[in-house]
């Protein structure tokens, strides 16, 4: 029998030899393609077994859907608990935040550094400040309101000194 298959195909002239050495060359090619493909196989399976972990797809979805649902609830908290920030910063807006106090003799003859004045402001400078003044005769008190860092009414040495230490805070 002469089979002229090579001929029919318009290659009836070359030499078997190259026709064999190209097929075992892609077979060659095809034979490391298959060894990658099988390595990487191997690799995506171990990464599904693990991910897997004897489960099946009810439990799977099940742990999915608790996942899902754990991620609700921290959202949800996470929300209450910036808006509870929010509440205790306004809150704290207005606390008093800065305080000076500067202790002095009001009269020399008292010694001991009895009288004190007290500055006390919020975040936007604004408060009082209590001088008390301690003499023989007694100890006086009295307030002068702060706004924005300023007072209306005219500050003595020592208030002034307390003031500026509350606002340098």
């Amino acid at each position: 029998m002469n089979y002229n298959l090579l001929s029919d195909m318009g290659l009836g002239n070359m030499d078997l030899t190259y026709l064999f050495i190209g097929a075992f060359a892609a077979i060659l090619i095809l034979l490391i393609a298959m060894i990658v493909l099988c390595i990487n196989l191997g690799r995506l399976s171990k990464k599904y077994n693990k991910f897997m972990g004897g489960k099946n797809a009810k439990s799977l979805e099940k742990d999915i859907m608790g996942l899902y649902e754990d991620n609700k609830l921290i959202k949800a908290s996470m929300e209450k608990n910036r808006k509870d920030i929010e509440n205790l910063y306004k809150k704290l807006e207005g606390a008093f935040q800065k305080i000076g106090i500067v202790k002095y003799d009001a009269f020399n003859q008292m010694g001991g550094l009895l009288s004190f004045s007290l500055a006390l402001l919020d975040e936007n400078d604004n408060g009082f400040i209590i001088n008390s003044v301690h003499s023989a005769e007694g100890c006086y008190s009295y307030t002068k309101e702060i706004k924005n860092g300023l007072c209306d009414i005219s500050l003595g040495d020592e208030e002034k000194k307390a003031l500026d230490m509350a606002m340098d805070l």
